[in-house]
């Protein structure tokens, strides 16, 4: 009777592939066998042990091309580079671990690109009873803000905050949407930018916001792309929003020129 296992023997008490077992050899990591007088390769214990150590270590993230050179390694050796390859394995952990937490957030939709304070103002538009429409402009001024200005996100947040917080302010910011179906020259437009400047003006601390390293015309497009998104749709709106800036401006509050 033949000693040893065969290559397909070898590899099914291992818990690899017979290719996996050619893999190892073509890398040096495991000698083969000589063959039998049958012409067969028969794997002894000592091949059947040195297959269990290249599975081990590589299973257990250490690269190829390393094992060899680590198996062979003094005890020093072989313990720091088994805490090299604990260190990547644990970088590559807080990688999948991050994408793993985007898509979970993508599932959930805007907490994909918002954080959970900025989705609960969202949903609190929504239980106040502003329309869908108005809330994903909330929402794309929110992704703009976090993207273009984060120094501002924060004080943002305050504001819109505070405000869900006033049945006055949320009465004038309704009454701002329903100015959407003015004409711009509608002589409301401009009595209600005064309102809602005067609303805003009686909580000057939440108009200070922090300013970033950018050149002032930075700045500017910046808050303009944030602050006037989608204007060029209601021109209705654009004119009041340019009223408020006026207004607040007149008021001493730093709000940047496009």
């Amino acid at each position: 009777m033949a000693e040893g296992l065969t290559i397909g023997q070898a590899a099914a008490f291992v818990g690899v592939t017979i290719k996996t077992v050619r893999h190892y050899h073509r890398l040096g990591l495991v000698a083969e066998p000589e063959r039998d007088g049958s012409g067969y390769r028969r794997y002894g214990s000592a091949e059947l042990l040195r297959l269990v150590q290249v599975r081990t270590l590589a299973g257990a993230g250490v690269p190829l091309a390393e094992i060899a050179e680590l198996l062979d390694a003094e005890p020093e050796r072989f313990a720091s580079t088994l805490d090299d390859v604990h260190r990547r394995l644990t970088e590559q952990i807080e990688e999948l671990t991050a994408r793993r937490d985007t898509l979970h957030r993508l599932a959930h939709g805007d907490r994909a690109l918002l954080p959970d304070r900025a989705c609960e103002v969202l949903d609190r538009l929504a239980e106040l009873g502003f329309r869908p429409d108005y809330v994903a402009t909330q929402r794309e001024a929110l992704v703009l803000t976090r993207a273009l200005v984060p120094e501002i996100f924060d004080s943002f947040l305050t504001r819109l905050e505070h405000g869900l917080d006033d049945a006055e302010f949320i009465d004038l910011t309704k009454r701002g949407l329903d100015a959407r179906t003015w004409a711009p020259d509608d002589p409301r437009i401009n009595e209600l930018a005064a309102a809602l400047a005067d609303k805003l003006l009686a909580d000057r601390a939440l108009l200070t916001t922090p300013t970033g390293p950018r050149r002032p015309s930075d700045t500017a497009a910046r808050y303009g792309l944030v602050n006037h998104h989608r204007e060029d749709q209601e021109p209705s709106i654009a004119r009041l929003n340019a009223l408020v800036e006026a207004n607040l401006r007149a008021a001493g509050i730093d709000i940047p020129h496009q």
